[in-house]
């Protein structure tokens, strides 16, 4: 993979062959899905199955009364499908702790109705959580009820300090980029070199942004040229488990599965329901493949995808949204969100793109093999309909449009999402 922005470019096409199997995940809100029926289900796993995602980490708080039949339902579906796994991750944070028998009973109730579809690593059913660290001494009790195999994401503690008895692995919610400054894979290493060896779950995100005062949550991070530097990085490390953030998180701006209308928190429609994210999937069967196979796969698909928000940072008001996550060196959004055009391309060969915002001129890149190529335009006061070229000698070869930048902002507020493109 090669990213362009015409200051750098970084290349992963030498990554060796791993070992061991590798499996992709992908975080799923099941807290959302009150109104789905096996319908909802069948159709997001079919999504997700057809683009490699092998299974999908359940998201669940102990506040909700419909999370059994929602399990029942997903369990039902993937049951169907074939080929698809699902796991429990305790959500210890939206709505308070776990009581520890109730796990238990949890664990065993989607044993039973998941069956084959129970993801499992080492014979043992998969367990996971969204924090929780506090109860971690329960998990000794919890474990020998039930035989799991747990990998908790206890983030907020740290590669150092995470409680390492009674846990199998650990999966890691750190997926974005503290600052002004793009992410790195530092914090991954120091989770591998701590785990001594036990599985490590790798966090894997496009974006992040929120506004949800009912909750006390108002940051984003830099998410311009994210989803490609992090598979890249997954690549680079080799971890055993991939878990993409998320499925459906649609209040945090980093979904890549449909938007479901039902599903949007209040507050999140304003940067929600126009901006979908579902060609974020188009490039991902490519990604998947070179992470778990440790190279370049042929392309059987030349595409190009753009994204990027819809209003520059000065059109409107920020309504206050920190440039950062809690806890981190406070900054401004509008240090950290780049006013730019993320684009990807996947190709066969050589060939030109051509990146134009409404009547300003194109910008043109050359890409200069095969494979998946990153490539950076900054908004430069343009506005107008964006439309994304790939093209050759003899013809156009993908075109992706259908986005617009624009000072017109929602509310009077600038939406600091991404809107996403791809081509048919």
């Amino acid at each position: 993979m090669l990213f362009a922005n015409g200051l750098t470019a970084l290349t992963i096409l030498g990554v060796a062959a791993q070992v061991q199997a590798k499996t992709v995940f992908a975080h799923f809100m099941v807290g959302l899905t009150a109104g789905y029926g096996i319908t909802d289900w069948t159709d997001d796993i079919s999504k997700a199955k057809a683009v490699g995602i092998d299974g999908f980490a359940m998201n669940i708080g102990p506040q909700d009364g419909y999370t059994r039949q929602s399990l029942e339902n997903a369990a039902s579906a993937a049951n169907s499908i074939g080929g698809f796994c699902l796991f429990i991750s305790f959500d210890y944070l939206s709505g308070g702790s776990w009581d520890a028998g109730a796990v238990v009973d949890t664990i065993k109730f989607f044993e039973g109705k998941a069956g084959n579809a129970h993801c499992r690593y080492n014979d043992k059913v998969i367990v996971s959580t969204f924090e929780g660290a506090d109860s971690a001494p329960q998990w000794a009790d919890i474990k020998a009820q039930t035989n799991c195999f747990f990998i908790p994401d206890w983030s907020s503690r740290g590669p150092g300090g995470i409680p390492k008895d009674n846990i199998d692995g650990a999966f890691s919610w750190d997926a974005w980029p503290h600052g002004p400054n793009g992410k790195d894979a530092g914090d991954d290493s120091q989770w591998v070199t701590a785990l001594g060896g036990k599985p490590y779950m790798m966090g894997v995100s496009p974006w992040f942004y929120t506004d949800l005062p009912q909750y006390n949550k108002n940051w984003g991070t830099r998410g311009d040229d994210l989803w490609s530097t992090r598979w890249m990085q997954a690549a680079q490390i080799g971890p055993e488990f991939v878990e993409i953030i998320s499925w459906n998180d649609y209040g945090e701006s980093h979904y890549i599965g449909p938007i479901r209308p039902g599903g949007i928190v209040a507050n999140a429609p304003r940067y929600v329901s126009n901006n979908p994210h579902d060609a974020w999937r188009d490039i991902l069967p490519y990604y998947i493949s070179f992470y778990k196979n440790g190279g370049a796969p042929p392309v059987t698909k030349e595409r190009v995808v753009y994204y990027h928000k819809p209003n520059p940072n000065s059109a409107c008001s920020t309504d206050g949204t920190a440039g950062n996550q809690p806890g981190d060196t406070p900054y401004s959004i509008t240090q950290v969100s780049l006013d730019q055009i993320s684009v990807d391309t996947l190709t066969t060969g050589p060939a030109t793109l051509s990146v134009q915002i409404g009547n300003s001129p194109a910008t043109i890149f050359q890409v200069t093999g095969s494979g998946a190529t990153h490539f950076a335009v900054p908004f430069n006061g343009g506005t107008g309909p964006v439309v994304a070229t790939l093209k050759r000698a003899d013809g156009t070869v993908a075109i992706a449009s259908g986005s617009t930048i624009s000072t017109d902002c929602a509310e009077g507020k600038v939406n600091f999402n991404a809107i996403v493109v791809g081509s048919p």
